[in-house]
């Protein structure tokens, strides 16, 4: 049974590289006096996570540095009109609508809807047309990804279990590969910041990481791949140090290529990491898509063997005749 997958895919040598400085966007999301600035609408709420982090001054530096490196610049803020809650009845949309309804935020042509003065765009950069609730890929950013070429899309600003993990997980599902940057990106909470960075980004993405590791790691790989060297440290999608490379193996005729990190304080056991698992290289840090917090759960206590990597995969398109065990889609 022919199956026409919807999804997008990253083309394959894409697949292969860290930030790619010709297919990388920086998107910040909301930087505004609303949540950033003593004032704002919900500053009371934002301002522990915004001080913890220093996500004014790190935000600052990821643009900074991506304008350096020739690296596009996305903003995604919000703003509300009359109409939007007159005809719309936006209020009545969501829970988030219905809050920032009642405390007047993103009021637009307001002070509170206005980009905060440390972080101001340039003629270069790109604005994009405002979300109306927690999703920056409703917006006009599809289209410019697109004629910009666009694979890998790196997410700051706020917040984190709203707009920055709704944007980030639309993303993923139409094929970007999406890195989010810890230490610039703000919440209502210190609870529900925790809980995106540690708990739902590390699987939304590939990688979750400080704005300087992501600087650092533009430009690391080649259309060949990333490279691993022994010494290495190895980290997971939720930045946790998961332990020291002692030997890289390229695949052979048993098995497919492998990291293998020794047993210690963490892991009773040695851990084979596939190599294909590493996605992300800065300086002497290698990321794995896959969580620390998880590993437990992962059958890596083995070399992956080839045999086993096949089954992996699944059957071939062809051969499925029922796309779940006994029964098809239903518009098929």
């Amino acid at each position: 049974m022919p199956h026409n997958s919807s999804l997008t895919y990253l083309p394959k040598h894409e697949t292969t590289l860290s930030f790619p400085q010709d297919r990388t966007a920086l998107l910040i999301i909301d930087p505004v006096n609303d949540f950033l600035s003593e004032g704002g609408a919900a500053w009371d709420l934002t301002k522990d996570t915004v001080k913890m982090n220093n996500v004014v001054e790190n935000i600052k530096l990821a643009v900074d540095g991506a304008r350096e490196l020739g690296i596009p610049v996305f903003w995604g803020p919000m703003a509300y009109t009359e109409e939007d809650y007159a005809n719309e009845r936006l209020q009545r949309r969501s829970g988030i609508n219905r809050l920032m309804f009642e405390r007047k935020m993103f009021l637009a042509g307001s002070w509170g809807a206005d980009f905060h003065p440390a972080l101001q765009p340039k003629e270069e950069d790109i604005i994009l047309l405002p979300h109306k609730t927690s999703d920056v890929f409703s917006t006009d950013l599809p289209e410019y990804l697109q004629n910009k070429g666009i694979t890998h899309l790196v997410i700051a600003g706020m917040t984190a279990n709203l707009c920055c993990e709704s944007t980030g997980r639309h993303a993923m599902e139409s094929g970007y590969d999406v890195t989010y940057l810890s230490n610039a990106i703000g919440a209502a909470s210190v609870p529900e910041y925790e809980a995106a960075i540690h708990l739902n980004y590390p699987l939304i993405g590939n990688a979750v990481m400080k704005v300087e590791s992501f600087l650092s790691a533009i430009g690391t790989s080649s259309e060949t791949g990333i490279e691993v060297y022994e010494g290495d440290t190895v980290r997971g999608s939720d930045n946790g140090e998961i332990g020291t490379v002692e030997k890289v193996v390229k695949a052979n005729e048993e098995t497919e290529g492998y990291l293998q990190l020794s047993k210690g304080l963490i892991f009773k056991t040695a851990i084979y990491i596939p190599l294909d698992a590493v996605l992300k290289r800065s300086e002497k840090d290698v990321f794995i898509n896959f969580p620390k917090l998880l590993i437990p759960t992962m059958p890596w206590s083995e070399p992956p063997l080839k045999k086993d990597w096949k089954e992996k995969q699944g059957p071939p398109a062809e051969e499925v005749d029922k796309l779940y065990g006994s029964y098809s889609p239903s518009g098929e």
